[in-house]
């Protein structure tokens, strides 16, 4: 067989007809079989054959693959054979498993062009996030166990795991912890946190070419078929992301299948975080129909984990008749896990190195931890917050612990530990903006409902629910869905035995929020303006 550098790329029938019929072994690529140390030279100007001293060839299962910028090619048992820069390099495979073959080695510009356009802080050990969220030991226990159990069962059908959750409900740390644990275990196939503060990963525009980068990374072959994809589409990152899934996973791991790799020995978990802070819904909702077009069907071993705030774009494709309803298993974290147990171990735990910390381990009491998980509602960002800033070293942690216990917001004062998540203005700027929505207080109808369902307003024993005061306050049926539609991360709807339906909020602090001007400011409404507005309507 000879080579001609100055042509393109050889189909491997031709090279194969090329060869006379002999066994391939590793000895053949030398010019002395005897001699291991020494390699031929692979052919320089079309006049060297690279079988030197060779005859009687029979190969299997060739592929071969151009590389301009090959400096060397790696065989199996380890040695290199080097080649001139430009000529070039090749893959062959003897039988699938086998340890005669061999392996292209060299700078790929393909892999190059992939690692530009990934965004390398959203990866799960990024120092981008350094000190990210994760679970305290000896909490989440429950489910983590069912979130690990499902991506350990290959055999499950459900490809697609979508954990949704309040603010604060703690899914970043589930899914850090899941990382780490994943990566231990080397099941950890990809990870993206995406991030509404950090511009490189609030869009989806890199996700794809970022999980297509950590899973070429799990296996050289895959690697190189990535790599061959991206130099052959080089515009494909400014694609649709389904043209992206296709292009740089689906197509090649069904070729790395062809080659006779087992796909069930990969790492199989992609984890995605955070789709919620993805700053275009519409996007949100692009990702999710490629993800279910492009990666949960045929045969691909991926099993994938998301995990979001149930805003508009996973809520409406988990719901009945939504495109992921029938396909995807749903963990809905603040519905269906109390945290409030955790919750206290946790506070103890750290209560107690704080303490040790300070020489005072009897600076707090057992009153105080249970005040503290009964106010944080099931929500860990609230136990978390109360820590960091106990934690503060050049803070007494009791005099803070004090402020904590008995903060009641005032003019003037400096500690305020905890803020309430500016969702309730970005919901209102949204509702409004609506041209149907003109004129409509979107903070009234919002305070009215949520009164109505917290307050008692309606009387008791009456069969009144949302639908009933939407009629009062003379709106379209339901309309009280369009109204919490960006607020779901904080409240949830609860329906009762005779189907209708009231609020729930995730988190008391929002409550309070709500119901104190001195907090709430100009988004304040006070329950006697619904009142008023319900007697004129």
């Amino acid at each position: 067989m000879k080579t001609d550098t100055g042509s393109s790329q050889s189909q491997p029938s031709e090279l194969a007809s090329a060869l006379p019929q002999a066994t391939l072994t590793p000895s053949t690529l030398y010019s002395n079989p005897s001699d291991h140390s020494s390699a031929s030279s692979i052919p320089r100007n079309g006049a060297t054959s690279l079988f030197a001293h060779a005859s009687r060839f029979q190969m299997g299962n060739l592929q071969y693959f151009d590389a301009p910028n090959a400096s060397s090619i790696t065989v199996a048992s380890g040695r290199n054979v080097h080649s001139e820069p430009g000529a070039s390099s090749f893959f062959m495979s003897a039988k699938p498993g086998s340890k005669e073959s061999f392996q292209p080695h060299y700078n790929s510009a393909g892999w190059e062009l992939l690692l530009k356009n990934t965004a390398p802080s959203a990866l799960y050990n990024s120092d981008a996030r350094y000190d990210p969220p994760k679970c305290d030991e000896d909490t989440r226990v429950e489910v983590l166990d069912k979130i690990m159990g499902w991506i350990e069962d290959r055999e499950s059908p459900e490809r697609l795991l979508c954990m949704t959750g309040a603010a604060g409900a703690g899914k970043s740390a589930l899914q850090q912890t899941t990382a780490e644990r994943c990566a231990s275990t080397k099941t950890l196939g990809a990870a993206w946190f995406f991030s509404a503060g950090d511009d490189t990963r609030n869009t989806a525009k890199a996700v794809v070419a970022t999980i297509a980068y950590q899973l070429g990374r799990t296996n050289s072959s895959l690697k190189q078929l990535i790599a061959n994809a991206v130099e052959d589409d080089p515009v494909i990152f400014y694609k649709s992301l389904q043209a992206q899934m296709v292009t740089l996973i689906v197509n090649p791991f069904e070729q790395l299948k062809g080659m006779g790799v087992d796909l069930s020995s990969l790492p199989h978990a992609v984890l995605i975080d955070g789709l919620d802070e993805c700053k275009e819904e519409e996007r949100q909702a692009e990702l999710l129909a490629a993800i279910k077009q492009c990666l949960l069907t045929g045969t691909l071993p991926i099993r994938i984990f998301i995990a979001s705030r149930p805003e508009w774009a996973i809520r409406t494709n988990l719901e009945p008749g939504g495109d992921l309803h029938e396909v995807a298993y749903h963990i809905q974290l603040s519905d269906e896990y109390d945290a409030t147990n955790d919750i206290r171990r946790y506070l103890r735990r750290n209560f107690l190195d704080i303490g040790r910390r300070h020489g005072n381990p009897k600076w707090f009491s057992t009153k105080d931890i249970e005040t503290l998980a009964q106010a944080a509602s099931g929500q860990f960002i609230f136990a978390s917050t109360v820590v960091k800033y106990l934690s503060q070293r050049r803070g007494s942690p009791a005099e803070r612990l004090k402020i904590v216990l008995t903060w009641t917001p005032h003019e003037g004062q400096h500690a305020r530990p905890f803020e309430i998540l500016d969702i309730l203005s970005t919901a209102k700027e949204a509702y409004e903006d609506v041209d149907t929505n003109s004129g409509r207080d979107f903070l009234l109808l919002f305070r009215s409902y949520h009164a109505f369902s917290a307050s008692g307003l309606a009387p008791t024993g009456s069969p009144f629910s949302l639908d009933h005061l939407t009629a009062l306050l003379n709106l379209e049926s339901r309309a009280w869905k369009v109204v919490v539609s960006d607020l779901r991360s904080l409240v949830t709807l609860v329906e009762d035995d005779k189907g209708g339906f009231f609020l729930r909020l995730y988190h008391k602090s929002f409550s309070d929020f709500l119901d104190q001007e001195t907090r709430a400011k100009n988004l304040f409404v006070s329950v006697s303006t619904v009142c008023e507005h319900l007697a004129s309507a």
